[in-house]
């Protein structure tokens, strides 16, 4: 904490006078700052909250962070309902809004039309993550060693991580290092273009050992965007975004539940256009960036216009 309020210290003296309030991005160190700095400078703050700094920050901490009478934010705004509904139950009087991410679509051109798969067809799976623990690749990798010998598959993973060469070994242990292709990190126009060929996204997400885990994937919403079927895990906002059987699937993330989810995938050549266009559908319904932007010009504007007397 003494780290955090020197780094306010410096903040609070190097802006200008015009500067009429603080609006921090995650709400652990970057709102701890915010909240300092606004104390010494006596302007209102505010913050938006995503995952690990939810899941892995002290209740204490955040009781403090939300409760104004104690210099809490004037509003926050997190990205998934389930992290809304905990703040809001630690909150002291600050309120908490749901603003989900959204995508924006003109980044995400519509795909080309699929050319259908048929059942004995090589079945392509993808997925996009770094190489931490909370995804859950570790069991990813333990499933495609208890797939079928028969089923044509293969896995193209983009993202770095820590636990790369672990992972790797991991493969190369397992047998299945011959059909992984690991890219490493790659810019968004790659990115589609992988999505374009692949048949399945899978994203096997879990709640790592020191509580960090995923909230609602952004990349969830890409792989919809571009009509991917997604397999993926009911760990924390994901069924927000995906009903299971509807725009995806959702299962544990043991690796005999994702090796029997994958084949069963990959002999219904059927499921995956079907659940796909749901999810497309969800996306461009109800996950746009434009409402969730609104919201915030909204907050943010109100905090503005409350000016120190």
């Amino acid at each position: 904490r003494r780290r955090r309020f020197g780094q306010a210290c410096v903040l609070a003296h190097e802006l200008g006078e015009d500067v009429v309030g603080f609006y921090a991005h995650f709400l652990h160190t970057p709102a701890s700052v915010a909240r300092y700095a606004a104390i010494l400078r006596g302007l209102p703050w505010a913050f938006s909250a995503h995952a690990k700094d939810i899941w892995t920050s002290p209740e204490w901490e955040l009781r403090e962070k939300l409760t104004p009478a104690e210099h809490g934010a004037v509003f926050g705004a997190t990205c998934t309902a389930f992290g809304a509904r905990h703040l809001r139950g630690l909150s002291g009087g600050t309120p908490v809004d749901l603003v989900y991410h959204g995508l924006d679509l003109s980044r995400f051109p519509i795909p080309p039309e699929r050319k259908p798969r048929t059942a004995g067809s090589p079945l392509r799976l993808m997925s996009v993550g770094r190489l931490v623990e909370k995804k859950g690749f570790d069991n990813l990798i333990d499933a495609f060693a208890l797939l079928s010998p028969d089923l044509d598959w293969h896995w193209v993973h983009i993202g770095g991580g820590p636990l790369d060469e672990t992972l790797r070994e991991r493969a190369r242990l397992k047998s299945v290092a011959d059909r992984i292709d690991w890219h490493g990190p790659r810019d968004q126009p790659e990115v589609i273009a992988a999505m374009r060929q692949a048949d399945l996204f899978v994203l096997p997400s879990r709640i790592a050992e020191d509580g960090d885990r995923d909230g609602l994937p952004n990349v969830l919403m890409e792989a919809a965007s571009q009509r991917l079927p997604i397999l993926s895990t009911p760990v924390s906002a994901i069924p927000e975004f995906i009903e299971d059987g509807v725009h995806g699937l959702l299962r544990s993330d043991s690796p005999d539940t994702l090796a029997r989810t994958i084949e069963t995938f990959a002999a219904d050549p059927a499921l995956g256009p079907r659940l796909a266009a749901n999810a497309n559908e969800r996306l461009t319904r109800s996950f746009v960036m434009a409402p969730g932007i609104a919201r915030l010009h909204e907050r943010l504007g109100a905090m503005m216009a409350r000016r120190p007397a």
